[in-house]
């Protein structure tokens, strides 16, 4: 199975090389009107089903699928946007060998059970109007499939165009995802998505040189190294978390013990001497170093493979002076980036020191303070990720339901695990501490950031409703017991 995204303009190109290659685009339409078929024959029982056409090659798709269905058994006909003797092409050829019903789309309210939206692909670039309009804004996306898109979605953006888009509880893809089917909202108006194989010649696919994947284990887990029975705790990564004052202390704890619980050989908090006594208190297997002025902090900082700034961690003068000193130290480590640091990049501290293998994990208010307008001006989140990757020279996780992990090449992978309850305070200190738990273990920052959000993911996945931040950390061992090797990198 492969995870990379294509969008529709390289989608298009994979259709044009493969015709060159020999393989007829209607035998592309044939494969996919099959898949459609196959994909809802496995998860409906036969019932009055109208399939949608619209002018297009998305409505040629629809057309094979309701003669296969029809050829089934199943009680099918087809309602049309365009008639058929103004269709052209591979769609118009589609429709000829249709010899069920059809009629206007306008023609009446329908009485179907189920509905298959086969009216506008993926590179549809203006609002849906009219009956297509009408129909998509009534239809229950329960009883809905959606061939290649939801119609109204922009394959790229994954908006809704003009504000109007059909609602799927399937929706059947060919090649490769999109960018809708992983962005939001797009991903909610999609519900289920297959991807069918319809025969595109690999060298077709890949020719267009995808840089962007939908995160899954086979991208990140081969660079992750992993202990052996020789392994020693040192070899296994030391991290650094930097503290705030006294009263501020609990979100370093979070990241710490998740850096720990990831994997990391030892973990130590830097912590002013007024925060000792808090950490000191409730921690037992992570140490503590005094930093009592900057030399204190970056002797804290010799010998560790990665640090966590920003938790919790002040944005006065005296965190200004700290966070340049340490990002301006001499043979530093790797840096993780949050919350309070990324307000003082914002401000432009240290903004010049940052380096390739460092990583920012901006919430997207923080994201439009580092990079004022980008976000608003982007076509998507991915195009604003990479900008912002670009910028700074450094990976970037630009968090949200759709967590996008940019790195300064231009690679981009798009995080789907998750669930609405790690909306809690203190999950981004948790998220944080796991990405420097991986880097620490030798894993590079893009990687390190993917795999943290998939894992944070996931562990939010198994906790479910009523989790807290405390949660996350302890649940980790169990997700980790699942992942094996294998696969391709992304890289």
């Amino acid at each position: 199975m492969s995870f990379e995204i294509v969008n529709v303009a390289q989608m298009r190109a994979i259709d044009a090389a493969a015709a060159h290659a020999g393989v007829a685009t209607r035998t592309l339409m044939e494969r996919a009107g099959r898949a459609v078929a196959d994909a809802i024959a496995s998860r409906f029982s036969a019932r009055p089903t109208a399939i949608f056409c619209g002018p297009g090659n998305n409505g040629g798709d629809g057309w094979v699928a309701a003669r296969l269905l029809l050829e089934r058994g199943w009680p099918v006909w087809v309602e049309t946007l365009a008639p058929r003797e103004a269709l052209a092409g591979d769609a118009a050829d589609a429709a000829r060998a249709w010899r069920g019903e059809t009629k206007p789309i306008w023609s009446s309210d329908t009485d179907a059970d189920l509905f298959v939206d086969a009216l506008f692909g993926a590179g549809l670039s203006r609002p849906l109007d009219g009956y297509a309009a009408r129909l998509a804004q009534t239809l229950p996306a329960e009883r809905t499939v959606a061939i290649d898109v939801p119609s109204g979605l922009n394959g790229d953006t994954g908006r809704a165009q003009g504000g109007v888009c059909f609602s799927a509880a399937l929706t059947v893809t060919f090649v490769r995802k999109k960018p809708v089917h992983v962005l939001y909202p797009g991903r909610l108006h999609c519900g289920e998505v297959v991807v069918a194989d319809i025969g595109a010649p690999a060298a077709a696919i890949a020719g267009q040189a995808p840089t962007l994947w939908e995160s899954d284990p086979s991208l990140w887990w081969p660079a992750w190294p992993q202990p052996s029975w020789e392994t020693h705790k040192h070899a296994r990564g030391d991290v650094l978390i930097a503290s705030g004052p006294a009263m501020r202390t609990g979100a370093a704890r979070l990241a710490a013990r998740s850096a720990l619980r990831v994997g990391a050989g030892l973990v130590t908090i830097a912590a002013p001497p007024d925060a000792l006594a808090e950490h000191a208190a409730q921690l037992n297997a992570v140490m503590l170093s005094e930093a009592r002025d900057e030399a204190g902090w970056i002797a804290a900082m010799e010998r560790k493979a990665c640090v966590v700034i920003g938790p919790a961690f002040g944005t006065d003068a005296a965190a200004e002076q700290t966070l340049s000193a340490l990002l301006g130290a001499n043979d530093r480590p790797a840096m993780v980036l949050d919350a309070d640091a990324l307000t003082l990049i914002a401000r432009g501290i240290g903004r010049e020191r940052l380096r390739a293998d460092d990583v920012l994990t901006p919430h997207v208010g923080e994201f439009r303070r580092l990079c004022p307008g980008v976000l608003e001006q982007a076509p998507s989140r991915i195009n604003a990720a990479r900008e912002a990757a670009r910028r700074f020279g450094c990976t970037v996780l630009l968090k949200g339901p759709d967590t996008v992990i940019a790195a300064p090449d231009g690679r981009a992978i798009v995080n789907t695990t998750g669930t609405p309850f790690l909306a809690t305070a203190g999950a981004g200190d948790v998220l944080a501490g796991m990405i420097a738990g991986i880097a620490a273990q030798g894993a590079p920052s893009f990687e390190a950031a993917a795999a943290g959000a998939w894992l944070h993911g996931k562990v939010g996945e198994a906790l479910g409703a009523g989790l807290i931040s405390e949660d996350l950390p302890e649940k980790l061992p169990l997700v980790l017991k699942t992942l094996g090797g294998g696969g391709e990198g992304c890289c």
